[in-house]
């Protein structure tokens, strides 16, 4: 187990001028939860505020659901999201 936390997922895209990334989740997450974003330009902690599926407000996200996540920073393409602890 590495210190960053569970891996959860990975991001496929990330919109910059909305400011939100699309994780491809390994594990289930919701509202609230504490996320760490890792690549070779990124890394920050955030909490979890806003997610959506299929365009629609969710409050949990399923393993294996592509979900578009609010974020404060840049995200890209193959960074890895952890459960922060």
């Amino acid at each position: 187990m590495s210190d960053e936390g569970k891996k959860i997922g990975v991001v496929t895209h990330f919109y910059d001028k909305i400011g939100v990334g699309i994780v491809k989740l390994d594990s289930e997450i919701k509202i609230g939860d504490k996320l760490k974003f890792q690549g070779n330009a990124t890394d920050f902690e955030q909490e979890a505020e806003q997610m959506q599926f299929d365009h629609k407000d969710i409050e949990t996200a399923k393993k294996g659901q592509e979900v578009g996540i609010k974020l404060s920073d840049k995200v890209r393409e193959g960074d890895i999201v952890y459960l922060a602890s």
